[in-house]
């Protein structure tokens, strides 16, 4: 399987690897991003691993999501051969706000 990431997804990943930056180090916003980065790779041999996202309930396509940290959350849906990474986002904000900026 491969992963696309949504544009808007990928632009909330840098700004959370920005904020571990700034309030961290360097070190903390590289291990941060090995761990999404293994997170992905897991998520191509076992799309099913995360959890089924009840924020997404109501719509058509299963959306599952993965804590990788106390920060962030990886939001998913597989679509055949490929995952879609649909939403990354700070679990600090209100998330029903978040999942309704989900396309």
């Amino acid at each position: 399987m491969k992963t696309e990431w949504d544009p808007q997804a990928k632009k909330n990943l840098r700004q959370i690897a920005q904020y571990i930056q700034r309030r961290f180090g360097t070190e903390a916003r590289k291990s941060f991003l090995e761990e999404v980065k293994k997170t992905d790779n897991l998520l191509k041999n076992n799309p099913q691993m995360g959890m089924v996202d009840p924020l997404f309930a109501e719509r058509k396509l299963t959306y599952r999501s993965v804590i990788i940290n106390n920060l962030s959350k990886m939001v998913y849906f597989v679509n055949g051969e490929t995952i879609y990474i649909a939403a990354f986002w700070d679990t600090r904000k209100e998330p029903k706000a978040q999942a309704k900026k989900v396309k």
